[in-house]
């Protein structure tokens, strides 16, 4: 069990935030990282449809033998998180209580303010997880469309510098020195929040504060890799594994080398049928590998499902 691989999942690239944490704090331990992008986002949707969705991906991992499940998507978190205790024998680690724990540390006034998806922020799950820190006031405001900028690679332009001024408005007015990303997609976009937020908002991320929970239960439960283990990573869409490819080693790193499509959610974006299954050697066909994917961006084809003219 210590040589199995943690399974971490998000409804795109935003989960890599946290998985580069992992990667970074826990060097030799293995993912196996599935981003259902076929379904994506997942911000938008009914809580019960989310919850339908995390627990097929969640299914999928422990099927193939992950020793740990990380749901790295704020929405999945407040959707499924009882229900994924209860169904697994793994232990489930999840997104939103490290968030809190860090923000009640950080914030000097006790204004404190999130910005999530609409699923996220209806569903009280951050608000519930302040009612340990009855001093802290919470401020939730909503942006669902911060998603669609990180998942077509857009993280500087005017555009996004506006939006993010109605949406952080709200934050500002209130008074918050301190900031909770409160999806996974948001990091991404670090640089354009605190442009517009200030020097003096502390912007929490949950990626580095869960990789501290998923240290901590590995090492209490004897399931860390050996200090001599070989990582391998591996990486699986159930959407365009080409456009995944591209977006996610701009995000990640080289760790991701082959992407493959993962048999959930019916059929891909990328025109292949996510439940084709394995191969005769093990891997999920089809794959998208650095020969395949070209240059760092988008596809033309996905430029133009997002509105925008290819160039």
């Amino acid at each position: 069990m210590p040589d199995a691989s943690i399974g971490i999942f998000d409804s795109g690239v935003g989960g890599l935030t946290v998985a580069r944490a992992i990667i970074d704090q826990l060097p030799y331990e293995s993912i196996t990282y599935v981003a259902d992008t076929a379904r994506q986002p997942y911000g938008p949707k009914r809580i019960a449809e989310v919850r339908a969705y995390a627990l097929e991906v969640m299914d999928h991992l422990v099927e193939h033998g992950v020793k740990m499940l990380v749901i790295a998507c704020n929405s999945a978190s407040a959707a499924v998180l009882r229900d994924a205790r209860e169904r697994y024998d793994v232990p489930v680690v999840e997104v939103i209580q490290p968030a809190t724990r860090r923000a009640v540390r950080a914030t000097r006034t006790g204004r404190v303010g999130v910005i999530a998806t609409k699923a996220t922020i209806e569903s009280m799950a951050y608000h519930d997880a302040f009612t340990a820190a009855p001093d802290v006031q919470l401020t939730g405001v909503a942006a669902p469309r911060l998603v669609e900028y990180v998942e077509r690679g857009e993280t500087m332009s005017d555009e996004l510098i506006e939006v993010l001024g109605e949406y952080l408005e709200p934050i500002r007015a209130a008074g918050c020195d301190t900031l909770i990303l409160g999806c996974t997609h948001y990091p991404l976009l670090t640089g354009a929040i605190s442009y517009v937020v200030g020097d003096g908002v502390t912007l929490v991320s949950s990626a580095e504060e869960t990789a501290k929970d998923v240290y901590r239960i590995l090492h209490d439960r004897d399931l860390a890799a050996g200090g001599e283990a070989t990582p391998r990573h591996r990486f699986r869409a159930t959407g365009d594994s080409l456009l995944f490819a591209r977006l996610g080693r701009r995000f990640l790193g080289p760790e991701i080398d082959v992407v493959e499509v993962a048999p959930v959610g019916g059929t891909t974006s990328n025109g292949h049928s996510a439940a084709s299954g394995p191969r005769s050697d093990g891997s999920l066909a089809p794959r998208a590998t650095r020969e395949d994917t070209g240059p760092e961006r988008p596809s033309r084809d996905a430029e133009r499902r997002i509105g925008k003219e290819p160039t």
